[in-house]
């Protein structure tokens, strides 16, 4: 999924929370870029202690939705909401088990996510680390829910890991992550759950998908085996619902999946890739200048592979971007002026061309 990135400052977000309210000065706080941070402007600091990440606009740009783990490296992470100016935070998923992955659509009448409360209403066990740095491919199912967290309904239902789940900008199709059929692979289906299509098919790991603006292109983040080595260590993970993804690069495809195109060869960790508003750029986040470090920063990279620009310059972890639609704005998750380590916070800054 998308969040255990994180787990590379800690242990992974996986326990219930209880409710939060007021967790920071109700405008944020301004906070000065760090040198090089050309693009960004009026950076304020949305939120304050424990874990927070994946945040995502809703189409209105009024509002964020959000996973949050109260304390860091404690308790299993939720899905919040809150105003872009860090106001009227609150959690909207039950507090059971671990949820990840929040979504607006509807124009913003409903929200999506995903959760393991249905498999277990505990927090999930973290993998084994005798394997290495592994991701859990946990027993995760696709809600959807009103804002506030009322009229629950189940989109998936397989026992399978469902997740990594973004909308087409017509709002429409949904695409996601999921092991349904074996392998870790993209798919699609409506936004009631229905005609779903399974949409990669390449024996490796694929996810973190998102659409273009126009709705014709995907761009996300893979890791394929090269060796028959590597394809037998993946494999044996596989079965025991793990993954390991020290190696991932960014490819873009057609939106029905055909013609795929890897567009960064960087080494390292790529990820969390997004296209601007305009279609004609994507932006990601790596650790390519420190592989198997948690030193990630943005980055802005053209869809045919060329033009690759740093956008953070901070040293330690900055990830998960998205524009608010009139690309007006950037919202990011960064463990910078955090109050202790392995403290991570949303950020948003008025975006410079």
């Amino acid at each position: 999924m998308r969040l255990p990135f994180l787990a590379l400052l800690g242990p992974s977000l996986v326990a219930a929370c209880a409710p939060a309210t007021g967790a920071g000065p109700a405008s944020g706080t301004f906070v000065a870029p760090e040198p090089g941070e050309r693009h960004l402007r009026n950076i304020r600091q949305l939120t304050f202690g424990g874990n927070n990440a994946e945040s995502y606009f809703s189409r209105s740009g009024k509002q964020l939705i959000f996973q949050r783990q109260e304390r860091v490296n404690a308790g299993c992470d939720q899905e919040y909401l809150m105003n872009i100016d860090g106001s009227g935070m609150r959690r909207i998923s039950n507090g059971q088990g671990r949820t990840t992955c929040g979504f607006f659509y509807a124009n913003d009448s409903r929200v999506l996510y995903s959760s393991t409360f249905q498999h277990d209403s505990a927090c999930p066990t973290p993998p084994d680390r005798s394997h290495g740095y592994v991701w859990p491919l946990g027993h995760l199912e696709i809600y959807s829910s009103r804002p506030g967290g009322t009229d629950l309904r189940q989109l998936t239902n397989n026992g399978a890991y469902n997740a990594e789940t973004t909308l087409s900008y017509d709002g429409r199709t949904i695409i996601f992550t999921s092991t349904r059929d074996g392998d870790i692979d993209l798919y699609t289906m409506n936004v009631d759950g229905g005609d779903v299509r399974r949409i990669t098919s390449r024996v490796g790991y694929d996810g973190g998908a998102w659409f273009s603006p126009d709705g014709k292109q995907i761009v996300w983040r893979a890791a394929y085996p090269q060796t028959a080595a590597d394809t037998a260590d993946y494999l044996a993970l596989l079965g025991q619902r793990l993954v390991r993804p020290a190696r991932v690069e960014v490819w873009v495809a057609n939106a029905d999946g055909s013609n795929p195109r890897q567009i960064t060869h960087l080494g390292g960790a790529n990820f969390a890739p997004v296209f601007t508003p305009d279609g004609r750029r994507i932006i990601f986040s790596s650790n390519y200048e420190s592989p198997r470090s948690g030193a990630f920063d943005l980055f802005l990279i053209n869809p045919d592979g060329t033009g690759l620009e740093k956008v953070t310059t901070h040293p330690d972890f900055d990830s998960f971007p998205m524009f608010s639609d009139d690309g007006k704005h950037l919202v990011w998750a960064s463990n910078r002026h955090g109050s202790e380590a392995g403290e991570t916070d949303l950020f948003i800054a008025d975006w410079v061309e």
